[in-house]
């Protein structure tokens, strides 16, 4: 393993065995790993590539989870946007690394979704003397350059839902999002949704899927320490559709489209890749040449700790799509991102309100008058919320998202409000006490 900044993307390699048809094929291994133990492999003995991470055909599901994935969950229970991401050729083993697939039996070939949610729950009963949290779950597909909703109770062609940019946050208005309170609950939920994604067979995969993946788990972590501090952070959980060679998959009719399509997509995000890795970040970065991209934005040079998982076959007969996988995973290596724990400003502002209630009733005790510099911070919460309630319609796409943030201003205003009544009830009471001293010295 070689280091890992948390600032920049990092890459796993990993390498499955021969598949039955490549040994019938009579095909020879053509990607090695490093004798030595480094995080290296060799193809065809002359072209080598690190990575930080390499796992090969002697390496388990746990291996690979425990090596590279189970300090990121960790990382996300402190407020850390986390994704990871299987990139590869159809066929290479991205789902049945990611889990998406999964069919509710433990076993050793579980993969790193259920492997995530089990240790996130483990965590979360770990901490709830210290934290409250609310979790919640996704699940999407993109299919021919559409978003279904595979949580969806309506009917496939009636469960699309589209991407949205707000506040330079990527969402998704309409988006089915479960509670959930147990990792079995994910489970039964991931099941579900996997069963409604598009597969079919081709000459290359007999059961590939035919969209990209994206499984979601949202965590809003609240700690119980007074101040009642939130984060939210979410954990990105993305199978991307193989790329695929049409001479190769014999794709016809419905299967060449869809091939089309999801090359489309993941040339797009290959020229992204270029750009970030590039070092062009501060310059032009084509996002929106897809839907893809676009909702990878924050995983991809954005707010996120990254991991890509780059899988690929051993055989010699697929050696130029693994050449393309490891230069993809190369570049990939360069991304610089800007992870951040994710505070929640509406929760901020409340506990900014708690703390002038608090030093309100510090400076009543002291001696009754309010300093100006808290006159001010009462003044300037009132003012900000109104100009905050002012400003939502013009810089909010979604009505269904202005009326939660105008609820929540009017939250804040009602929470101002009850705290200038205790002010001046304060006040009263100050005064009263006042003259009842006086009134008993002078019947001294």
């Amino acid at each position: 393993m070689s280091s890992e900044d948390p600032s920049c993307v990092a890459v796993a390699l990993r390498v499955r065995p021969l598949v039955q048809s490549e040994l019938d094929r009579g095909c020879r291994i053509a990607v090695e790993r490093s004798a030595d133990g480094a995080p290296q492999v060799t193809v065809n003995r002359n072209e080598s590539y690190t990575y930080n991470y390499v796992f090969d055909i002697g390496d388990s599901q746990k291996d690979l989870f425990e090596t590279c994935v189970q300090a990121k969950v960790k990382k996300l229970l402190h407020g850390y946007n986390v994704t990871i991401l299987a990139y590869g050729q159809t066929g290479s083993g991205k789902t049945y690394t990611m889990g998406t697939a999964f069919n509710g039996v433990l076993d050793d070939h579980v993969g790193v979704i259920p492997r995530a949610v089990h240790d996130i729950f483990q965590a979360i009963a770990e901490m709830q003397s210290e934290y409250r949290f609310s979790v919640t779950c996704s699940f999407v597909e993109l299919y021919q350059e559409q978003f279904y909703d595979l949580f969806s109770s309506k009917t496939r062609d009636k469960a699309t839902v589209d991407i949205r940019e707000v506040k330079n946050r990527i969402i998704m208005p309409g988006l089915t999002e479960l509670e959930v309170t147990s990792a079995q609950e994910v489970t039964d939920h991931l099941i579900r949704g996997s069963a409604g994604r598009a597969v079919a067979a081709t000459a290359m995969n007999e059961s590939s899927s035919r969209s990209h993946a994206i499984f979601t788990l949202t965590l809003v972590a609240t700690k119980l320490d007074g101040k009642q501090s939130v984060t939210t952070s979410r954990f990105n959980l993305v199978d991307l559709a193989g790329s695929e060679r049409c001479s190769k998959t014999l794709a016809s009719g419905d299967r060449f489209k869809e091939g089309v399509n999801i090359n489309k997509g993941l040339l797009a995000l290959g020229n992204v890749i270029n750009a970030l890795g590039s070092g062009q970040a501060a310059g032009y970065v084509p996002y929106r040449q897809s839907k893809l991209t676009r909702l990878l934005q924050d995983s991809l040079g954005g707010n996120s700790i990254t991991l890509m998982i780059a899988c690929v076959s051993p055989a010699d007969y697929n050696v130029a799509e693994t050449l393309s996988t490891l230069r993809y995973a190369d570049r990939a290596l360069q991304i610089k991102n800007k992870p951040v724990v994710n505070l929640d400003p509406h929760a901020a502002e409340i506990n900014f309100l708690k703390d002038v209630i608090q030093k309100l009733r510090v400076e009543l005790l002291a001696g009754g008058k309010m300093s100006s510099s808290l006159t001010s911070a009462v003044g300037a919460v009132g003012l900000g919320a109104i100009s905050c309630e002012d400003s939502l319609a013009g810089s909010m796409a979604n009505a269904a998202e202005i009326q939660l943030l105008k609820d929540q201003v009017r939250s804040l205003q009602d929470r101002n409000r009850k705290l200038q009544q205790e002010l001046h009830q304060s006040l009263l009471d100050l005064t009263e006490k006042e003259m009842r001293a006086h009134i008993a010295e002078q019947a001294h």
